[in-house]
């Protein structure tokens, strides 16, 4: 989908303080060794222990309307993304969002795509930009907590993540901002929809003892039982080569072009095979670099990697970016951007 007059007008983190190295981690025994040794170059994990991750989700969100000159008051539409439950089931957590924020009557929706959610509500936001909405602005927020007895942020999404908390948001603007949203592209690839269910029921929790969720056991189970791994990759990298494909002819754009490729923070060899590779790029155009000292953080890693690139002199006007994600079910989505300017609130001295 080739996009015009859609902007980002600014971006907001929160990023907690607490971090735990994996050192750290192996010794108190929630890291193994071989996953240290094996070179996933993983270097910590962010723990925001008991504060929730709505609260995250608003604090980034302030910070974003705080970087802009837009009000809360004119808020148009609000987009949250969620890769674990935010509250009590049955709960809505944009509503939280907005009455923290106070931006009442707002329309808003929740999208629940893991991984992949800021860029899928991105997609769902440049929509009511250029649609019969005829919304002016968009707020899109995401946050996760790991800590909780139902999740491994160390071990239970598979050697090549280490799960981060934090917390994320994106303000678009339909009347300019420091960068152009030049493209979004999405699909899904329902042949992998089991890959991260395994022969779990699909009805509700009832009442048997829950145990912490593994994604390594649901992906062995059907690698085993359904499809073989090798089978499993090589479709995933058809499909998501073609949705990122999509993106760069929709901007006009050639691989070579891209000054930054933004991918989720995982394990550097992952990133190398899946992304860079088949562009056929170096990985010193990506985000790992740095992404592996903040970890995966769900949805957030690509305002949390956008934001770092701003405030630390990474970005010039002119400069084309790649963001891509992916997430179980299987969904994938890639959004160009182009930087028109560097905003006076990211002209400062370099931060971690």
């Amino acid at each position: 989908m080739k996009t015009d007059g859609v902007y980002v007008d600014t971006v907001g983190a929160y990023i907690p303080d607490r971090w735990v190295s994996v050192e750290q981690a192996v010794e108190e025994g929630l890291y193994d060794e071989f996953s240290v040794q094996y070179g996933t170059g993983l270097t910590a994990a962010y723990i925001a222990d008991d504060l929730p991750a709505l609260d995250m989700a608003v604090s980034a969100a302030r910070q974003a309307f705080r970087r802009s000159a837009v009000e809360v008051d004119d808020l148009d539409f609000h987009v949250h993304c969620t890769a674990v439950q935010h509250g009590p089931e049955g709960f809505y957590a944009p509503g939280y969002v907005l009455r923290e924020l106070g931006a009442s009557g707002v329309p808003s929706t929740d999208v629940r795509q893991h991984s992949n959610g800021l860029l899928a509500g991105i997609e769902i936001a440049v929509g009511q930009l250029t649609g019969a909405a005829g919304a002016e602005n968009a707020l899109v927020t995401a946050a996760e907590n790991f800590t909780s007895p139902l999740i491994d942020r160390w071990t239970g999404f598979g050697t090549g993540f280490t799960a981060s908390d934090g917390g994320a948001a994106v303000l678009l603007s339909g009347q300019g901002g420091f960068a152009a949203v030049r493209a979004v592209n999405s699909g899904t690839l329902p042949e992998l929809e089991q890959w991260h269910r395994g022969e779990e029921s699909l009805l509700p929790f009832r009442g048997e003892d829950r145990k912490a969720s593994s994604t390594m056991e649901l992906l062995s189970y059907f690698n085993l039982h359904v499809m073989p791994l090798d089978k499993c990759m090589e479709m995933i990298h058809d499909f998501e080569l073609n949705v990122v494909h999509r993106s760069l002819v929709d901007a006009g754009l050639n691989a070579a072009d891209l000054r930054w490729v933004v991918a989720a923070n995982s394990d550097s060899r992952m990133i190398d095979q899946t992304k860079m590779q088949p562009l056929g790029l170096p990985m010193s155009r990506s985000t790992w670099d740095f992404g592996k000292e903040y970890g995966h953080m769900g949805a957030c890693d690509m305002a949390v990697s956008l934001n770092h690139l701003l405030l630390n002199g990474m970005l010039s006007p002119g400069d084309h970016i790649l963001m891509t994600t992916s997430a179980s079910g299987w969904v994938s989505t890639s959004a160009v951007l182009t930087i028109l300017e560097i905003p006076a609130w990211a002209r400062k001295q370099p931060v971690s």
